[in-house]
């Protein structure tokens, strides 16, 4: 499933520069991550980056945006056509 960021997010960036797909933004009020683009790191790390940097926890699965391993995979596939993943 995709990440999400909730609204304990106080908008330190820290997450931004670490997601390998660009799927997060800064929002109105906190950062957002687009769930088209948000493959939980599947491809490129074994673990969520923006959940690893968080220093106040505000990344967190999405339950609305479930995902398999195999569709994290394939959407890893079709933003980086050029990368094999790891």
């Amino acid at each position: 499933m995709a990440f999400k960021i909730t609204e304990d997010c106080i908008s330190c960036a820290a997450c931004e520069s670490e997601c390998p797909n660009e799927a997060i933004s800064e929002g109105e009020d906190r950062f957002v991550i687009d769930p088209d683009k948000c493959t939980e790191c599947v491809g490129f790390y074994n673990t969520q980056q923006c959940a690893s940097v968080c220093p106040v926890d505000a990344c967190v699965p999405d339950p609305d945006h479930q995902e398999t391993k195999e569709q994290l995979l394939a959407k890893f596939k079709k933003l980086h056509p050029d990368k094999e993943p790891k």
